[in-house]
């Protein structure tokens, strides 16, 4: 070796040592190799890899593309790097935390729970959320009080999981005869399915999927919760420098601290629990019995103004149930429930022909949501639009008034609704223009709208044949 090798050796050496003991011994690593760190090989390559799986809660076919509380979040985090988010989809949930492992992506983010089993392959960001584990039965059957009531066979889990992982640890304290059946599934749909339609009896799932999964699987319960509530968190593979790790971590901070992480959870869950048992059941019935007389006139309605037909199917459920000839006590009337003002405005002669009815409604949101100020963007654009639509835009011009006089956002539809219900209150309604109104009912009447189009574009974009044959076929139980 010659001295001048000798020199620079020695030099590596020594700077080694200063940055082992600033404890940056990441970057040592990067130096021997003349490498920069990952998050600038990530930003030179205009690619965020992340592996994650298709489910209600982290990633599914929206009605505009992708879509999903987990989708959103990686969307953002690549947004604020300046690169594109590449996801990939592992066979199995084992593979997509061997995929972070690894280190074929650079993360990986599927409403991963941090455990104590995962920590020593894999190292987790701050968490962003929270769910608690949730033993589910079919509806209908005897509903167990605790894990100590099922036998052998009775129990199927997703292998490999976290709630597997929870199993191991019961049975190992104090529930020695407890069993289960671990299955290679990516997720939980296909075991709720099966529970749905009574080919297996139990079956455990976080809360924030069981709470999206009961509209699709009208027979899946919640029998109990199932210890404390687990944290969830993006996964990274250790061993590798943490500049990408480090970055994920400000940002869901600064999300938490902005409100933006409220919301998205407000946006992709707060509607969620409205339906009940009754609710669905009647709703799958009726897309089976009436949607298909109709679903024409809804899609040329929205070929007609631009609004999704799926949107306007589900306000015209929630008016009539998809009944032409539905009338109220007040004397609206027809399918989307025009009043006789709103019918001559928009040029209807007869708000009992299905079709008029339809196309009248969709004219009709149009008009209310070019009300809405142009510098309120989607989704609460359409939220408050639908407000609009039930109660009235003066109404709501109340409310939102009502809501900015509390120090909250007008703008803003999780802030607005909170404050909907004070116009029934004579001290809040006697000081608004537009008075007295029942200002429950529009929130209610949005929320169900949410979980109406959420299954109308699930049942046409993500559902399989089998699975839409299932679920109308087993509809009237």
């Amino acid at each position: 070796m010659t001295r001048s090798a000798n020199r620079q050796r020695l030099a590596a050496i020594v700077l080694a040592t200063c940055l082992m003991a600033a404890g940056i011994a990441g970057l040592v690593h990067l130096y021997a190799k003349g490498q920069t760190s990952l998050l600038e090989r990530l930003r030179n390559s205009g690619e965020l890899r992340v592996a994650t799986r298709r489910s209600p809660t982290t990633y599914h076919a929206g009605a505009n593309g992708p879509d999903g509380f987990e989708y959103a979040l990686i969307k953002r985090f690549a947004g604020q790097l300046g690169v594109e988010a590449r996801f990939t989809f592992p066979s199995s949930l084992d593979e997509l935390l061997n995929a972070a492992a690894r280190g074929s992506v650079h993360m990986s983010a599927g409403g991963l729970s941090v455990t104590p089993e995962r920590r020593q392959r894999l190292t987790f960001t701050t968490p962003y959320d929270t769910v608690t584990e949730q033993l589910l039965y079919r509806r209908g059957n005897k509903r167990p009080r605790d894990l100590s009531e099922l036998t052998d066979g009775d129990l199927h889990v997703v292998a490999r999981s976290s709630h597997e992982e929870t199993l191991r640890e019961l049975r190992s304290t104090s529930l020695p005869s407890l069993t289960w059946k671990a299955r290679d599934d990516n997720g939980i749909d296909r075991l709720l399915a099966e529970l749905d339609v009574g080919e297996l009896r139990y079956t455990v799932a976080d809360s924030n999927e069981a709470a999206l999964s009961r509209r699709l699987y009208k027979h899946a319960a919640v029998a109990f919760d199932i210890g404390d509530p687990k944290p969830l968190a993006w996964a990274f593979g250790k061993g590798t420098d943490d500049s990408l790790l480090t970055a994920a971590n400000e940002f869901l901070r600064n999300l938490d601290a902005s409100g933006e992480l409220r919301r998205l959870r407000a946006r992709y869950f707060g509607h969620t629990g409205r339906l009940n048992f009754v609710d669905t059941r009647e709703f799958w019935r009726h897309v089976r019995d009436r949607l298909p007389h109709y679903r024409t006139y809804f899609e040329r309605a929205g070929e007609a103004t631009g609004i999704d037909w799926r949107l306007l199917a589900a306000i015209g459920y929630q008016e009539s149930h998809w009944r032409p000839k539905a009338v109220s006590p007040t004397g609206v009337r027809g399918i989307m429930m025009l009043t006789r003002s709103t019918a001559k405005q928009m040029g209807i002669t007869d708000r009992n022909d299905p079709e008029q009815s339809i196309m009248g409604g969709a004219r009709y949101l149009r008009v209310v949501e070019k009300k809405i100020p142009e510098r309120i963007k989607h989704p609460n654009r359409l939220w408050l639009t639908l407000a609009g639509y039930n109660i009235g835009f003066g109404h709501l011009e109340d409310a939102r008034i009502l809501t900015q006089r509390d120090g909250a956002n007008p703008d803003l539809w999780m802030h607005v609704k909170r404050r909907l219900p004070l116009l029934s209150k004579k001290k809040h309604h006697q000081t608004v223009r537009y008075g007295f109104a029942r200002g429950r009912e529009p929130v209610t009447y949005v929320d169900n709208i949410r979980n109406y189009y959420d299954m109308l574009v699930w049942f046409t974009t993500t559902a399989d044949d089998e699975m839409r044959q299932r679920l109308l076929a087993r509809n009237d139980d």
